[in-house]
């Protein structure tokens, strides 16, 4: 038996994860990834599958290990073979992100933000904002690199780096300095409550894959339909989550072709439900 909380303390990002305070104190995120992932992956299989007996007219067993899809993805996203060729564990780095150049900052307002450079382009954007490129043309001439050139440049010089773009941050508004950020190519995101992207425009309340409507449960709210869409055609308005066993008869008599009778029999021996409590 396995769960997402159990996986994730297996493989070791528990120790990735928050501030570099917390010393070897392990912080499980709260976010579900492996069971997300092992969703998707199982998705993608299971249509592996149909495909091949369209094909083949065989069916499938189809197997998708919560822990394999973790591994698998450590490995995919080259931690594995990180500490397998320093032979010791990536240290924390608490809001930086590991790699390149990006943290959480404060604006003259209050705004908290997380700002980016991960491109050549997204660099040049955050020093004509702020203002700094005499600061950064001095600092490479005094430490002999070129920022614009590599993202891991970046991120081996990010602390006097941080104290020099936090400076210029802490002396300017949010609106200005966003709107600086998104007319350049700049890279940036609010950081906000869940309570708050509830009611963004851009996630929820004008986003065209949500819509209010009425669940199984009485409760009314914003319900996501697909997050893919195909511009050549329509998109389909989510529906309400069925409830458990409400699509047994359609199933059962449509699909696998049993009598009425023998549905009946199923429902009255508790084997089917049928989303009305019988059989449930």
């Amino acid at each position: 038996p396995a769960l997402d909380y159990t996986i994730n303390s297996a493989v070791g990002l528990q120790f990735m994860t928050g501030p570099e305070s917390l010393g070897d104190a392990p912080v499980n995120h709260v976010l579900p990834a492996w069971d997300l992932l092992a969703g998707a992956y199982a998705a993608f299989a299971a249509m592996c599958a149909i495909y091949h007996r369209q094909n083949t007219g065989a069916g499938q067993e189809m197997r998708v290990p919560l822990a394999d899809i973790a591994i698998s993805s450590v490995a995919h996203l080259g931690m594995l073979a990180e500490v397998l060729q320093k032979k010791g564990d990536r240290p924390r780095y608490g809001n930086d992100v590991y790699g390149a150049y990006g943290r959480d900052f404060v604006t003259a307002d209050g705004k908290q933000l997380m700002i980016m450079a991960l491109t050549a382009r997204q660099w040049r954007a955050l020093v004509s904002v702020l203002g700094i490129e005499r600061d950064i043309a001095d600092l490479e001439a005094e430490l002999q690199v070129d920022f614009s050139l590599s993202e891991s440049v970046r991120f081996e010089h990010r602390q006097v780096l941080h104290a020099l773009v936090g400076a210029k941050v802490a002396k300017m508004n949010f609106v200005p300095l966003t709107q600086g950020l998104d007319g350049e190519g700049g890279c940036w995101g609010p950081f906000q409550r869940l309570s708050e992207a509830a009611q963004d425009a851009d996630l929820v309340t004008d986003n065209p894959i949500f819509e209010m409507m009425q669940n199984v449960s009485g409760a009314t709210y914003s319900m996501p339909g697909a997050a893919a869409s195909i511009p050549q055609q329509q998109r389909r308005k989510p529906r309400p989550a069925p409830l458990l066993g409400a699509h047994s008869e359609e199933i059962i008599l449509d699909m696998l072709g049993l009598s009425s009778s023998e549905f009946s029999r199923l429902v009255d021996d508790g084997i089917v439900g049928v989303g009305d409590g019988r059989g449930d």
